[in-house]
């Protein structure tokens, strides 16, 4: 008994000094270290967007916390003698029951397992091994340390130009005509929002560690579950949890990984990353979200200030990175049914169209426009042009079409209609149609290979 109160007493303390390590990485952070926070500009009557709020954002909710220092423990944040005595306690944990069986969190990082003792979670379900989860957040449960927005409020077009930019990215989510763009920079800070969406239920998430911007419909087995940031990492992607079986999903992959719901995958809901000009362009009745979270965090901010720029990603992913292409280097990945397809960036940007069969499904890439950065400099909107790849399902009242850029807009070789970036056909005899968005997904280089290592890569 004695031994084990020393070693929670020790576990204590490395939790705590992890807390320090991590406000230390917001106030000091840099490009190659991890993001930080640094304060904000003079207001300028030009920057309504960075003068909302204060950049005194408490450390535990600020997105910046996520990354840096604090990592899993290792040799050189955990001395040896307590190290040894951890992972002897989480083989044999004192006191255990010999005739329990073993132990359901086998495997797991002690100090995951020390952070997460509070969850009732059954960890002994499981789809991956439990050493691939990491604490992304340093501290005793962690989950919505980064808070989702549970009851998102949304604003007119025209409000939402008083202080987005044109070129501000965000997500395109569009169910049964209720057209909604998400700001990657209020996603940024909150990583979540359970929505409802033309009366269903969605969960919109984007973890900017990987750039993955994906939406899903919250229902599972007749019961609405509320989505949450666990605090957890894994091949340095968002991992969530639900508020109903207290189970773990992958972002990237929309499946449970951990408890009793492992193995389910939540209906992916098409969404894309567009710029603010070109959705209020595109969907003149749109709904764009409000700044009004309730939170009081600042937005228009990048708390990850030169993360696109890095020759790798932080320390949470630990992989092999494919040398075909930069490591934050950004793809088109679609995937259907079995079979998944990267369409790089930089070769999207030479060729303007792509067309192409995945999981033999007709699918069509578009690319073009000037959508900023989310990830670069540290007021989104001066971000970098990285130009916006969207795939779409190409098949039209039951033909393909073959599709060629012309200019800023694409023409159909079958119909010779005229389409927008944003898949509106507005001349020709297909005028009014819109193609149907693709589910994909518009993430770092090193996150396709780690989750889809197998994927085919297309190269023109």
């Amino acid at each position: 008994m004695a031994r084990s109160l020393v070693l929670r007493a020790s576990r204590s303390a490395w939790l705590g000094m992890l807390v320090v390590m991590s406000l230390l990485s917001v106030g000091c952070g840099t490009a190659e270290d991890g993001p930080g926070t640094q304060p904000e500009p003079p207001a300028t009557s030009a920057e309504p967007a960075v003068t909302e709020g204060s950049s005194n954002v408490p450390a535990s909710t600020q997105p910046a916390t996520t990354t840096g220092a604090a990592t899993a423990p290792s040799a050189a944040t955990t001395p040896a003698p307590e190290r040894e005595e951890m992972d002897r306690e989480a083989e044999d944990p004192a006191g255990a029951d010999p005739e329990a069986g073993p132990d359901p969190k086998q495997g797991l990082d002690p100090v995951v397992a020390y952070a997460t003792e509070s969850w009732p979670t059954d960890w002994s379900s499981r789809s991956v091994d439990l050493s691939e989860l990491l604490l992304g957040i340093g501290m005793i449960d962690p989950r919505d340390a980064i808070p989702p927005i549970d009851d998102p409020i949304f604003e007119s077009l025209d409000e939402a130009a008083e202080w987005l930019d044109s070129r501000a990215p965000g997500m395109l989510v569009a169910i049964g005509g209720d057209p909604r763009f998400y700001p990657l920079s209020i996603l940024h800070r909150h990583e979540i929002v359970n929505d409802r969406i033309g009366g269903i239920p969605v969960a919109v998430t984007y973890c900017p560690l990987c750039n993955t911007a994906l939406a899903f419909d919250r229902r599972v087995d007749g019961e609405v579950l509320r989505f949450g940031v666990s605090g957890l990492l894994r091949n340095s992607d968002l991992v969530m949890w639900d508020d109903g079986t207290v189970s773990l999903w992958q972002q990237i992959t929309g499946e449970a990984i951990v408890g009793a719901a492992a193995g389910t995958v939540l209906t992916h809901i098409p969404s894309a990353i567009v710029s603010f000009g070109e959705f209020a362009a595109s969907y003149p009745d749109g709904q764009p979200l409000s700044r009004d979270s309730g939170s009081g965090l600042p937005y228009g901010f990048n708390p990850y200030e030169g993360y696109s720029s890095r020759s790798a990603p932080y320390p949470f992913f630990t992989g092999e990175i494919d040398p075909r292409y930069r490591a934050l280097e950004r793809v088109v990945a679609v995937t259907i049914g079995d079979t998944a397809t990267a369409y790089p960036f930089p070769l999207l940007s030479e060729v303007g169209a792509v067309n192409d069969t995945v999981g033999g499904v007709p699918i069509t890439v578009f690319w073009g426009g000037d959508t900023a950065d989310a990830l670069d400099t540290r007021v989104v909107r001066d971000g970098r042009a990285i130009g916006t790849g969207i795939a779409y399902l190409r098949q039209v009242d039951g033909r393909p079409l073959t599709f060629v850029k012309e200019g800023e807009v694409f023409v159909d070789q079958e119909t010779s209609s005229t389409w927008t970036l944003l898949g509106e056909a507005i001349s020709g005899p297909l005028a009014g149609t819109r193609l149907e968005i693709a589910v994909h997904r518009n993430e770092f280089w090193f996150a396709w290979g780690a989750f889809f290592p197998d994927g085919d890569v297309y190269e023109g």
